[in-house]
């Protein structure tokens, strides 16, 4: 790349949370804690290169008209693929007003030859080098963008003291629990083959930097929590403890994470307690399947529920609030077994929160996604609803799609029943979990959902076209989808590329037969 002088530009930073604007309870309670690391670290990074940055973490609850960076030379976008609809408005906008745009996150990296098509740049993983490659440049370029990416994951970004004038304003617009994201490794030991972490390799940040955030936030007269956001955190669980104890007095943080049920034993919790953990979001993922995460890979079936939940239930004698993790759909599940099974688990482990997932392929994401594509089994649903429940853009290999959807109405009303509701509230000890447990029950991940779904149902069964679309015989999308798409981006929709409802579902498939073709030449 060409790098021009250098100039002072006035940058514009976008952390997408949501897609649109939203008046769920659930998001006025968490979304400002949903702010991604990284578009905090560009807005660090740009001012340390001496340009005017203005920065806006949007979580649906503001007027987007009126927060956006305005007069911007340059504006970065993070956005995970749901949001990608919003990004790519937002990136029409920014151009035909002069600005050159920028798109980074998780959906650059599984769909980056979608993004070009809408940015001048798209990036994959991205350390400082790569960003002032895009400062020195700063040059539109249109109608197919450049993609850039260094070889792995930083190893250094700008720590929270740096930041904070990029988190404070975000936790000015949380009510009650107010998070700083923080991050003590990258990439992922396991190889789960739905999962974007499984490929990149796992490496762990500067722990100097850890103890230098951690007692910034600890020498605050009301230290915020923190938001773990590794893949997997604790992976070197002796040595994170070690740094975290260093400089943080017993209890003076408190700390939410995701991790493996593997690493959570008996002695571990019991130093987590003490430290002030108060969540921990481990992946169960199947009863059948994926179980190097959980420490029961040998069980499957009913021996790996019992087993699942009395660990559960161990976890919530050390940290009051727990969140399990579930795929529907893989090709592992056959009839009502998994969803009874799931049930089971729901009553023996009643404090839990479950999270249900639907198989959903984001593009170049994972491994599994190509076999996904080969088999013809990948559907064209537009990026604003992947989001592992709006819509599973994989079809079932063992279920019809009416079928599939009578099960996850069922497991869904099951969890989130007034029964379920009542035992969950009960079996949690702390005021917080409670709360917060009932609060996403009565929102759009419980309540919500079971009727979507059962309006998903309905359509599979009444309308041929729909049904149609499902088993990939209709290319055509129903108007029910676009229509949620027109009222969820509200004004944006105005800006939203035509085209930009479509993309390539099978471009991951031919873009490694390209490959393959290629190297055959060669």
């Amino acid at each position: 790349m060409v790098k021009t002088p250098h100039k002072k530009l006035k940058v514009g930073v976008i952390d997408l949370v949501h897609k649109g604007p939203t008046k769920d309870l659930y998001a006025r309670v968490m979304h400002a804690n949903l702010a991604s690391i990284m578009p905090q670290v560009i807005a660090t990074w740009c001012e340390q290169e001496g340009h005017d940055v203005q920065y806006v973490c949007y979580t649906g609850l503001e007027d987007i008209t009126k927060e956006l960076p305005a007069n911007t030379d340059i504006v970065f976008i993070c956005a995970f693929t749901q949001s990608a609809m919003m990004a790519y408005a937002l990136s029409n906008m920014y151009q035909t007003q002069g600005a050159v745009t920028v798109l980074g996150g998780p959906h650059a990296r599984c769909y980056p030859d979608d993004a070009v098509k809408y940015f001048d740049f798209v990036t994959g993983f991205t350390d400082k080098d790569v960003l002032i490659d895009i400062l020195h440049d700063a040059e539109p370029h249109r109608p197919i963008g450049i993609y850039l990416a260094s070889e792995k994951q930083p190893t250094a970004i700008a720590g929270v003291k740096e930041r904070w004038k990029f988190i404070e304003p975000n936790l000015k617009k949380a009510p009650f629990m107010k998070l700083i994201p923080m991050i003590g490794s990258m990439g992922c030991p396991y190889t789960c083959p739905f999962c974007i972490d499984s490929q990149v390799p796992y490496q762990t940040m500067e722990y100097d930097q850890m103890k230098e955030d951690l007692g910034y936030i600890a020498s605050m007269k009301k230290p915020p929590w923190v938001g773990w956001h590794d893949p997997n955190f604790g992976i070197r669980f002796n040595e994170t403890l070690d740094a975290i104890e260093s400089v943080v007095e017993p209890g003076r943080i408190t700390f939410v994470a995701e991790s493996s049920l593997a690493i959570l034993s008996k002695n571990n919790l019991k130093r987590l307690q003490k430290n002030g953990f108060g969540g921990l979001l481990p992946g169960i993922e199947s009863w059948y399947d994926l179980g190097n995460k959980s420490k029961v890979s040998h069980k499957i079936g009913l021996d790996k529920v019992k087993q699942v939940a009395d660990h559960a239930n161990m976890i919530m004698e050390y940290v009051p609030y727990l969140q399990t993790n579930f795929v529907f759909g893989l090709d592992s599940d056959v009839g009502s077994e998994p969803f009874e099974l799931t049930k089971k688990f729901v009553d023996l482990s009643p404090g839990s929160f479950p999270g249900y997932s639907l198989l959903s392929a984001f593009g170049e994401a994972a491994p599994l996604n190509l076999g996904y594509q080969e088999e013809n089994r990948v559907l064209p649903f537009p990026f604003h609803f992947l989001n592992n429940h709006l819509a599973m853009n994989v079809k079932p290999k063992n279920y019809d799609w009416i079928t599939f959807y009578d099960h996850i109405i069922d497991i869904t009303e099951y969890t989130f029943s007034w029964r379920s509701m009542y035992r969950r509230i009960m079996a949690n000890k702390k005021s917080i979990p409670k709360w917060l447990n009932f609060v996403r029950a009565i929102s759009n991940e419980g309540t919500g959902r079971i009727k979507f779904y059962k309006k998903i149902r309905e359509n599979l069964k009444t309308d041929p076209s729909f049904r149609a679309y499902f088993e990939g015989n209709n290319k055509r999308l129903p108007k029910f989808y676009q229509d949620i798409m027109i009222k969820d981006l509200g004004y944006m929709w105005e800006w939203l590329p035509k085209d930009a409802i479509y993309h390539d579902h099978l471009a991951y498939m031919k873009k490694q037969e390209s490959t393959r073709a290629l190297r055959v030449v060669g």
